[in-house]
């Protein structure tokens, strides 16, 4: 697939790895997005967050986590790091737990896509996850809005400049 690639080291700015998201000019809200920096000060996962409800919280927040970052390490039953975070950010205190999980196959044209879907105790959240071709993991949550094969359709690599400072 396509955006299922690593980024060239020809470009370091930004992230060692393409970001797969959604272009902001396609999302009709705001976007926003962080760094997970580790202690030496690479990059341990881009998130992006989308926000429709007028600065009332984020709609979805999608993470890109490489292998070996630490937030990709839940325990059993725990949501992952992007639903922890969209709670957070929604001041959402009640306990969530992953309830079940369910690999799904979804083509994205000619090419076939393992989604993972998580089922959560709290159902107005969605979750999906899956991993890119450079072990890169993808998370999407999304608060009161299901997450449909036609999002991932949607999804494509964001430019490493989104992420320069300067």
């Amino acid at each position: 697939m396509s955006f299922l690639r690593r980024r060239s080291a020809a470009n370091p700015a930004g992230p060692d790895f393409d970001v797969l998201a959604m272009d902001p000019g396609d999302w009709p809200g705001n976007l926003g997005a962080g760094l997970l920096p580790a202690p030496d000060g690479s990059c341990q996962g881009v998130f992006l967050r989308y926000d429709l409800f007028g600065g009332r919280g984020p709609a979805m927040i999608i993470g890109n986590l490489p292998s070996g970052s630490p937030a990709r390490e839940v325990a059993e039953g725990q949501v992952p790091f992007e639903v922890a975070q969209l709670l957070l950010a929604l001041e959402h205190d009640e306990d969530v737990t992953v309830v079940e999980q369910e690999d799904v196959p979804v083509m994205q044209g000619d090419n076939l896509l393992i989604v993972r879907r998580l089922k959560l105790s709290e159902s107005r959240v969605s979750c999906v996850q899956f991993d890119r071709s450079d072990d890169v993991l993808v998370t999407i949550a999304a608060w009161d809005r299901p997450i449909t094969d036609d999002l991932y359709a949607l999804l494509k690599p964001l430019p490493a400049e989104l992420f320069q400072q300067g």
